[in-house]
């Protein structure tokens, strides 16, 4: 799904348009219902989690907010949390129900999940380095490329190189704040 154009149907969702809400429901309800139906193990469930999510997207659409992460791992962090609660709601001990999940198939998701968001995260925060800066750090840890390369290749000293990217490793690492979106997205 192309990210600009999701966050663009969710703000004409905001504005009251269906057939946005109806193109956002048909590019994302397979993916809802498959996560849903992974942790309750019961179809019927997982529907009505399913149509849970998708109302609070068509109430809500600015819930969702694009420093967090993208619109994928929203609905994935949703759906997963609507389905806890539905567990709680209807077994007093979650533990049983949790020990009876097939943990292994649980844990990829989430780990498959989790690649996608840190995928996500490290794309916008290199598209946030200057051009020199991305380009170097691209070039070193994506490449493959050494530091004498890069300054070979782009005809800088040394010394400059390291510092280049030396400064874009400490930018990146400011843009860490983006990971904060699975902490405060219950909010």
């Amino acid at each position: 799904m192309d990210a600009n154009r999701d966050e663009q149907l969710l703000k004409l969702i905001s504005k009251g348009s269906k057939a946005a809400f109806n193109q956002f429901y048909a590019n994302y309800v397979s993916f809802v219902l498959q996560i849903a139906i992974k942790v309750l193990e019961d179809r019927s469930e997982a529907e009505d989690i399913c149509h849970e999510v998708f109302i609070e997207v068509f109430q809500k659409p600015l819930q969702y907010r694009p420093d967090k992460g993208s619109v994928k791992a929203w609905l994935a962090v949703k759906t997963k949390s609507r389905c806890i609660d539905r567990l709680r709601k209807h077994q007093p001990i979650l533990v049983n129900k949790l020990e009876k999940l097939d943990t292994e198939q649980a844990i990829k998701l989430e780990i498959h999940v989790l690649m996608d968001i840190e995928k996500e995260i490290l794309k916008n925060a290199l598209q946030q380095l200057p051009k020199k800066q991305r380009d170097l750090i691209y070039g070193a840890y994506f490449e493959g490329k050494t530091q004498r390369e890069l300054a070979e290749s782009y005809g800088k000293p040394l010394g400059t190189i390291k510092s280049s990217i030396r400064y874009g490793l400490q930018n990146l690492r400011k843009q860490k704040s983006l990971v904060q979106w699975a902490r405060t997205d219950r909010e």
